[in-house]
């Protein structure tokens, strides 16, 4: 029971080294795997249900991919395509696929596996008790279920491995969970669960287990007792502590990982240095759930946003700016209330203080007075027209409100004309909660082309 696994880069779209991923083809694996998205840019992708990256960025490196993989004729598979999953980003996904093979002269079978779900689905599961909160989840109902502009499954291993087992020389899976991705084949072929699934989560994001993450190439081979990690880029390295610390990695438990169906249980693995660029993983363990539940991912339209932008750089002003904005803020809202009758419950008006705090706000321990400050004005609200109109209120105050009574008249600068400008629906994730279900493809759909 052996198998290799090439993982080119932690997603597509982010590039990865050619002559690594040429080095690691070299090395005659089983499978390419790739992440096609994540959630790191917050729920707008998965909202609109589109992709974060560039259409040129992902076409080019997926056709490297595709070549690679009819060099060797193996499986090609990318999860979470289009970043969010969606059945449209999918879709788009396939018609870029399916332009590069003509390019190619290439007709591979496709398999394509769809975790959109249908609202009406969800809210009956939710009815029925079958919708489990998971930590830090928002509270649910029915109405925020049915306002979801989407909502997906993630697959793990069994959908993956139902779509591998059509021999589809591509697939093209919506949201997946990534550990799932390279896990998959390695379980298919008999390979330790505890094993597969370890090496699925350090393997996720390519080369960031090494010391050179951005060359994005690895390999990973399974045998009976556990997996080596190796690097493909000739001055790159895994050590005991890269692999090891990628279990921290958007996971709160560095010993525990939940997946569907189970969860990775990694308090006795070793990491064992077995040459100059490879690590040793062995002794991962996997308990099975009683029952198979899976991760949803939902997100809303939570308002509408208008974005205003100022430069302050007078000494006085960068010295009191929090005193500053303070007084702007309470004068909009006077003057909304006034124009537009909204009360402070019908909007929310947000300052972030570029070169001050806009990164961690009132937990920012560095008190270090920057020679300027970039102030953010983000205005929220019911609908873009409220939003913008409060922008435009907004406006003339950071060009020119005075923050001393008897004082000048100050100007600062806008670097944009118009300085505000509307940013459209704001999303929010709004589920994320697990499902419980009978059969592991009941609410996913495999097509094959």
């Amino acid at each position: 029971m052996t198998a290799k696994v090439l993982i080119p880069s932690g997603a597509l779209g982010i590039t990865y080294s050619k002559e690594a991923l040429k080095e690691g083809l070299k090395n005659k694996p089983d499978i390419i795997v790739i992440d096609g998205g994540s959630t790191d840019s917050g729920p707008a992708y998965l909202g609109q249900g589109v992709s974060k990256y560039s259409r040129a960025t992902t076409k080019s490196e997926w056709k490297a991919l595709m070549e690679a993989r009819a060099s060797l004729n193996i499986p090609l598979v990318i999860g979470s395509a289009g970043t969010c999953g969606t059945n449209t980003s999918v879709d788009w996904f396939l018609k870029i696929t399916q332009e590069i093979a003509k390019e190619l002269g290439q007709k591979p079978k496709i398999a394509i596996l769809k975790c959109s779900q249908s609202k009406t689905n969800i809210i009956d599961a939710f009815k029925k008790g079958s919708l489990k909160s998971l930590q830090f989840a928002p509270q649910i109902s029915e109405e925020l279920i049915n306002d979801c502009t989407n909502i997906v499954g993630l697959a793990g291993v069994e959908q993956i491995s139902k779509a591998i087992n059509t021999g589809a020389d591509i697939i093209i899976a919506g949201r997946s969970t990534d550990a799932s991705l390279i896990a998959s084949f390695p379980i298919m072929k008999g390979i330790d669960k505890g094993a597969a699934w370890h090496a699925g989560k350090i393997g996720e994001c390519g080369a960031f287990c090494t010391t050179k993450p951005k060359t994005g190439v690895v390999i990973i081979s399974f045998d009976k007792l556990g997996f080596i990690v190796e690097p493909m880029e000739k001055n790159s390295y895994a050590t005991p502590d890269s692999v090891a610390a990628h279990m921290v990695y958007e996971n709160s438990d560095p010993f525990i990982l939940r997946e569907p169906g189970g969860c990775l249980n990694v308090t006795e693995a070793t990491y064992k240095k077995i040459n100059k660029q490879a690590v040793r993983v062995e002794g991962s363990k996997w308990i099975s759930d009683q029952s198979y539940t899976i991760k949803l991912e939902g997100a809303h339209i939570a308002g509408y946003q208008n974005l205003s932008m100022v430069l302050v750089r007078d000494k006085n002003y960068v010295e009191n700016v929090d005193q500053w904005i303070s007084q702007i803020k309470e004068k909009v809202e006077k003057l909304v209330s006034k124009t537009l009758g909204l009360g402070i419950k019908n909007y929310s008006l947000e300052f972030r203080l570029v070169g001050k705090n806009a990164t961690l706000g009132p937990l920012e321990r560095n008190n270090t007075l920057p020679c300027e400050i970039g102030v953010l004005g983000i205005v929220t609200a019911q609908n873009q027209h409220n939003a913008e109109e409060i922008g435009k209120i907004l406006n003339p105050l950071l060009l020119h409100h005075s923050l001393f009574e008897d004082g000048e008249l100050p100007t600062f600068a806008f670097p944009f004309s118009p300085p505000s400008f509307n940013l459209g629906a704001k999303y929010e994730f709004c589920l994320n909660h697990a499902i419980k279900l009978k059969d592991p493809m009941e609410i996913f759909q495999l097509e094959e082309l």
